[in-house]
């Protein structure tokens, strides 16, 4: 998929958001966590999706200016794993290698619901549950024994969230972290190969590590906004 794509997906929620009810929800935050698995794409895994599951848990914090547009921001911890056991690609001199690491982010993200995301204001057409789409920026650090890595990543998600009832709200996400760099998988000199193994000339897409988490999250809102009483008296028969 080409860079003008994803500019006109961009545009797209930018311009849906801003047509849309944008009204503000009752409360301004939430708070809570994550936790469920991850797993590597690189070298090791060049095509097969939640191979080498790993858990993974987090903590997150949202500030809601609207019913379609969320600030996120994350502490995750996972581990990933992965090995040429099994894999029909050959590398050079038939080495056989693995690598296994914890990883640590912290990132930031927007969100997009799209349907107004509240368990009230029925007036307004609000959804106690909603998909949404997230995009943004992290850093990633995986410390080791013997290489530590660490640099920027690229967040890319969708999810849906669901107000089981006043104040508590259930999630589950699956996203892509897009890394700058090809040295996740080389924890020491006994997988160092995985550093470009076969000497390709690097570019965006190609010769570069990739994570993924599938999460599911609690979170409580919290810092409920001032209201005229008129507001809250039209409000009432929604809560």
């Amino acid at each position: 998929m080409t860079s003008t794509f994803f500019q006109r997906i961009f545009i797209f929620i930018l311009f849906a958001g801003f047509i849309g009810n944008v009204r503000a929800q009752e409360y301004k935050y939430e708070i809570g966590g994550m936790a469920g698995g991850a797993y590597y794409m690189g070298d090791v895994n060049k095509n097969t999706p939640f191979k080498g599951l790993n858990p993974a848990l987090g903590a997150i914090f949202r500030y809601n200016p609207n019913f379609r547009w969320a600030f996120k921001a994350n502490l995750m911890w996972g581990q990933v794993s992965g090995s040429t056991d099994g894999q029909k690609n050959v590398f050079p001199n038939n080495a056989q290698v693995s690598f296994s690491r914890s990883l640590i982010e912290l990132g930031g993200q927007m969100e997009f619901n799209f349907f107004p995301y509240s368990d009230k204001f029925a007036y307004a057409n609000a959804k106690r549950f909603s998909p949404y789409v997230f995009f943004g920026l992290g850093v990633t650090v995986a410390p080791g024994s013997g290489n530590t890595f660490a640099g920027p990543n690229i967040p890319l998600g969708v999810g849906i969230k669901y107000k089981m009832k006043n104040r508590i709200n259930l999630g589950c996400e699956f996203s892509f972290r897009k890394l700058f760099g090809d040295g996740l998988d080389v924890t020491d000199d006994s997988n160092s190969i995985l550093n470009d193994p076969y000497h390709m000339k690097s570019s965006f897409l190609k010769n570069k590590d990739w994570y993924s988490f599938l999460l599911l999250s609690v979170t409580w809102d919290f810092g409920p906004r001032n209201r005229p009483c008129n507001s809250i008296n039209s409000n009432s028969s929604y809560r």
